[in-house]
């Protein structure tokens, strides 16, 4: 388990710190992989400083460290299997005990180890570095890869460590891959020990999809309604999820970043709007802010696995000069890799990549301002919104289409438009409540990221939009000209 920064995962030490032995039946590369098994196999030699094979550890830089985890047993030694393998209820499922590639499992319930078992000296290390770095929360990765006991039990040690010096809310975000059930699952068992889940299944593509206008806003949308999704339960709660458009790993569907087929250098802030106003908790993953979108067409070629492969989706924000073997190896100077792209975003090599002036970084800019000077989208309740074109009957919108929901927090309704348009204005009737704005009532433009671009804007900010109705009662503005990919927001309470 491990906060993102550090070198650990749930039911491992992440570390190529020892090996198994070199004959291990069906073993590769001098043991470093072997097939898995539902026992264990032998212990082999520990790692040197160099990553070499070693019988003893003679310094901190051998092995494993602290020393808690020096021990041959404190490892499960399954091999290297299938990490979906398995029922998630399942202690004993193949993917909570098989080895991480290289990497190594934790045998998190030996009762030998130094501090009474593995679990708790895990556990007291994470203690260490709250202690150490006075940090408020945690991202566990590979949560979904320890028993519901386990993750119980580590969790809850964290929850009793922090709260005895008084940070009483300290987060924990749980990485649950295998979908809505076992993020909903890992939720449920651990309750009040597991504060969110990393919403990285089914809802990721769906708010990709429908920020880029190839799928209605049901698709996302639908999943916080648990008459809709059965695994709404924990969405429509608005503090448990932690929606996710980018990500580092992105176990479902193609390994790309939103903007790799982006219409636009901003077309990505369609997609970090969604995730702002609507219920959960927003992440910005790094590089979004600045439409990192992997390397140019022309230097796919040189790419390998491109699309499938988690590398290209973790492009350094200050790129090196050219691409680097891995381990010590890559501290060698290269000759013949330096015709080579660099692992900087776009291709570039050697490149300082952060630019608070990059068309979307200023647009994500406004959209996190509003959102902290505006409780209603943060707490409001959520309200997917029929739209009207050229006058025809309200209905839910279309992919493509403008994308309107109000957020509402007891008198106050905020409605967030987006155009999911990547390369065409739209416009449209949009419904508010009729209830909370009878009679003449208007709603202020507080936020048009197309002001971004300096050209005149049909809703500038601070004009008033008068609610209109129909014969029937309903309730709607008339929202018109918004450019692509752009956000208005507007709110009845001014």
């Amino acid at each position: 388990m491990a906060c993102e920064s550090c070198s650990t995962s749930s039911s491992i030490t992440r570390g190529s710190n020892w090996r198994y032995p070199a004959d291990t039946p069906g073993s590769a590369n001098d043991g470093d992989t072997v097939r898995y098994t539902t026992g264990r196999y032998p212990f082999g030699d520990w790692n040197d400083a160099q990553g070499h094979r070693t019988a003893r550890i003679t310094g901190d830089e051998d092995g494993v460290w602290p020393s808690e985890f020096q021990s041959a047993d404190d490892y499960t030694r399954a091999g290297y299997g299938n990490l979906g393998a398995g029922d998630v209820d399942d202690p004993n499922a193949e993917h909570k005990r098989t080895d991480f590639l290289d990497l190594r499992d934790f045998n998190l319930d030996n009762p030998t180890a130094v501090g009474g078992n593995v679990l708790g000296a895990l556990a007291a290390c994470y203690k260490y570095w709250i202690a150490l770095t006075d940090c408020d929360g945690f991202r566990i990765d590979t949560l979904k890869h320890v028993t519901e006991e386990q993750a119980r039990n580590f969790c809850g040690s964290i929850k009793e460590f922090t709260a005895n010096i008084g940070k009483n809310n300290f987060f924990l975000v749980g990485e649950i891959a295998g979908g809505d059930f076992a993020e909903d699952r890992y939720l449920d068992v651990l309750d009040r020990n597991l504060n969110a889940a990393l919403d990285i299944g089914e809802m990721r593509p769906a708010l990709v999809a429908v920020a880029k206008g190839l799928a209605t806003p049901n698709a996302y949308f639908d999943g916080f309604d648990p008459a809709k999704s059965p695994f709404g339960s924990h969405r429509n709660l608005g503090n448990e999820h932690v929606s996710i458009l980018d990500d580092h790993d992105e176990v479902f569907g193609e390994k790309l970043r939103f903007s790799a087929n982006a219409s636009s250098d901003h077309q990505v802030v369609a997609g970090v709007a969604i995730q702002l106003f609507s219920l959960g908790i927003p992440c910005v993953y790094y590089g979004t802010e600045q439409a990192f979108a992997g390397p140019e067409a022309s230097e796919q070629r040189w790419l390998p696995e491109w699309g499938s492969s988690d590398r290209y989706l973790r492009e350094a924000m200050f790129g090196p000069t050219h691409p680097r073997a891995s381990g010590r190896a890559g501290l060698q100077t290269n000759a013949a890799d330096t015709d080579l792209p660099g692992f900087g975003p776009f291709g570039t090599a050697g490149a300082h990549c952060f630019d608070a002036g990059h068309p979307a970084y200023r647009r994500i800019a406004l959209l996190c301002g509003l959102r902290r000077n505006y409780p209603v989208l943060r707490q409001g309740r959520q309200y997917l919104r029929p739209i009207s074109l050229f006058g025809g009957p309200f209905h839910g919108p279309g992919g493509g289409e403008l994308l309107g929901w109000s957020r509402i927090l007891d008198d106050e309704e905020a409605l967030c438009i987006v155009n999911t348009h990547g390369t065409e204005a739209r416009g449209a009737d949009v419904v508010v409540d009729a209830s909370l704005n009878a009679g003449s009532g208007q709603f202020r433009v507080v936020l048009n990221t197309a002001e971004i671009a300096g050209a005149p804007v049909t809703h500038p900010t601070g004009s008033l939009l008068a609610v209109q109705r129909k014969s029937d009662g309903t309730a709607y503005l008339s929202i018109r000209n918004v450019p692509p990919s752009e956000i208005l927001v507007l709110d009845n309470r001014f």
